[in-house]
């Protein structure tokens, strides 16, 4: 059977949060996407409930864990199981220094065994796929066969999904945000992992910005592209997804329909008492590029976060915007 997610939005702290996603599903109902990481204390120890809930429009779903403790993952993938997550994946990329001395992110990497016991304790516990994400290697550990090693040791935990970000770790002395920009990019590395392991779904990640990119990826035969930063803040071009790489119709055929959508979802969603800021500052780049979009953007950015700030902002803002209805809904 063919791997199923052709297209996935990348998990980002401060970034995919609940509201984040509903506003992604409605310019595409097929890519899977992901939960902010959350850790595994978090859910054993925390708010439950705040971490794991999701609106059922979002589906399909990933939950994405942090942690390093096999009994304590195993918890954590039966509550995805049971609040309904579609799969449930690891964290072994996360370069921050404030998780590394929880032994959670990218340093899982120097530590095979320990990853695969964790992983093989997930998929015990729980009947939905098991997955993990993970770097190309970190700080000296980078050679191909250190990262072709430890995704042969993990997969004896009978893991089949690994989603590789093309790009090394360097745990420290740099930023997250540096980690996401300084290392080079190797795809070459990730698609020979995929002639290594053929049996494998190797997904690529980092550095995406177009589809044509992507799809030429999917033909050097990588099973799936995830993109990150760009689906963040250029999210017109999750418009093209579906029709791209699932054969399937765009949820919406152009930009009076996207607009209507999009009025639709702010309006029911503090109509329920999300303020409006929590929703707003996810759609701030929807019309990168196009005439009218900054003032777009500074008239949300402006506004969102005052006191009564109601969807009639929202219209304001889009009243900035020439809409593009002569032409495709491209990004």
């Amino acid at each position: 059977m063919s791997y199923p997610h052709r297209f996935s939005v990348a998990p980002m702290m401060d970034w995919t949060t609940s509201e984040c996603r509903q506003f992604h599903r409605l310019l595409t109902h097929k890519a899977l996407l992901y939960t902010e990481m959350v850790t595994t204390g978090a859910l054993i120890h925390g708010d439950r409930a705040r971490f794991l809930r999701y609106d059922p429009s979002e589906h399909p779903i990933a939950l994405q864990l942090g942690g390093s403790d096999a009994a304590e993952l195993a918890q954590c993938a039966t509550m995805a199981e049971d609040w309904g997550y579609d799969e449930v994946n690891l964290n072994a990329g996360c370069p921050s220094d404030r998780v590394q001395n929880g032994m959670i992110g990218a340093i899982l990497m120097g530590h095979a065994q320990l990853v695969g016991d964790g992983l093989k304790a997930m998929r015990d516990a729980s009947g939905i796929p098991v997955t993990i994400k993970h770097r190309i290697g970190i700080d000296d550990f980078d050679s191909y066969e250190f990262m072709r090693d430890f995704v042969g040791t993990t997969a004896e935990s009978g893991c089949r999904t690994y989603i590789v970000h093309a790009r090394k770790a360097i745990l420290q002395g740099l930023s997250p945000k540096e980690n996401r920009e300084i290392p080079p990019l190797d795809y070459d590395r990730v698609k020979r992992l995929k002639t290594d392991f053929p049996h494998l779904n190797i997904v690529i990640n980092g550095g995406l910005k177009s589809h044509d990119a992507c799809l030429a990826l999917l033909r050097d035969g990588l099973d799936g592209v995830m993109l990150g930063r760009e689906a963040y803040q250029n999210p017109l071009i999750l418009q093209d997804v579906d029709p791209t790489y699932y054969d399937s119709e765009a949820p919406l055929a152009s930009q009076g329909e996207l607009v209507e959508a999009y009025l639709a979802w702010i309006e029911a969603k503090t109509a329920e008492g999300t303020p409006l800021k929590y929703l707003a500052r996810h759609t701030l780049g929807l019309f990168q590029g196009q005439p009218g979009a900054r003032q777009f953007r500074r008239v949300l950015s402006e506004g969102m976060h005052k006191a009564g700030a109601s969807p009639d902002l929202v219209r304001e803002a889009l009243a900035r915007v020439r809409l593009l209805e002569t032409e495709p809904m491209t990004a």
